[in-house]
This record gives C-alpha cells, structure tokens and sequence, in this order.
C-alpha cells in the first residue's frame, strides 16, 4: 500500500492504513482484499470496498486499491485483479462497481475500459472527516 500511495503522489499514515486494513480483514461485512502472488511473492493486491446505493437500487462497491508492482506490469496481472474483485462483487450482489483513477494514468484506464467501465459524466468529490473531532463534537452535543 506504502508503494501504491507513493508512486500516485497520495499522503499515508502508515499506522492508520494498517489500523484500516486490519478492520477490514476482521469484518466482511465493509469488503474483502486479495494479494496477487508471482513466485510466492507479492505483486499487487485489489481491495473491494462495499456501500449501499439507492440510485443503482442496492449494494454497490468500490475498487478502492488497485495496484501491481512496477516489475509486473503488462501481464495481466491488474486484468486478473479486477475480474476476481467483479466475480466476488458478483456473488455479493454489487449492483454497480466504482472506481476513481488519476486524470493521466493512461494505462490504468485502458485497462479499465476494456474491463468495461466507462466514465459516467460526473466528478467524483471528497471531503476528509476527521473521526476524532466529529466524536469530540458529538461527544460536547451530548453532555448536558
């Protein structure tokens, strides 16, 4: 994860992706991960994040990491990635599958087109939450 967020520009707190991780892990119920293996070694991994959607009428699910080590890139190994996290998203009854990429990851986006996802026509905005000011704040709210 350290290489993925490096290579894409992305701040990580490193205690804070392990501690995120190691929730996932514990609780099928927010997604699953999977580590691509080439000669018992790490190569990338996926990880499936799941939602609920009402406009797409269910449980929806984000292609939240998806990364291959430079080293193994072009063979295949991303395409085989992604089919594994549609089958399972599949088999949980995902009804529609997200993903973000960067504006100039070319080869990423290929890659996810000949897959079959295609660009929606709308922006995908973001505001960081920070969990322990909102609890502070809920925390002040609730006192009398």
């Amino acid at each position: 994860m350290a290489a993925n967020y490096a290579e894409a520009g992305i701040p990580n707190d490193a205690r804070a992706s392990r501690d995120a991780f190691a929730a996932l892990v514990r609780d099928p119920a927010l997604g699953r991960a999977w580590i691509a293996l080439v000669d018992e070694r790490a190569a990338g991994y996926a990880v499936l994040t799941l939602g609920w959607s009402l406009e797409y009428g269910g449980r929806d699910a984000f292609v939240d990491d998806l990364y291959v080590v430079p080293l193994h890139r072009g063979r295949g190994l991303g395409g085989a990635a992604l089919a594994a996290v549609e089958a399972t998203a599949r088999e949980l009854g995902v009804r529609a599958l997200h993903l973000e990429v960067e504006r100039g990851n070319n080869p990423a986006q290929e890659l996810y087109r000949r897959r079959g996802f295609a660009d929606n026509e709308r922006r995908l905005l973001m505001k960081r939450l920070d969990a322990s000011a909102a609890h502070a704040r809920a925390q002040q709210s609730s006192d009398p």
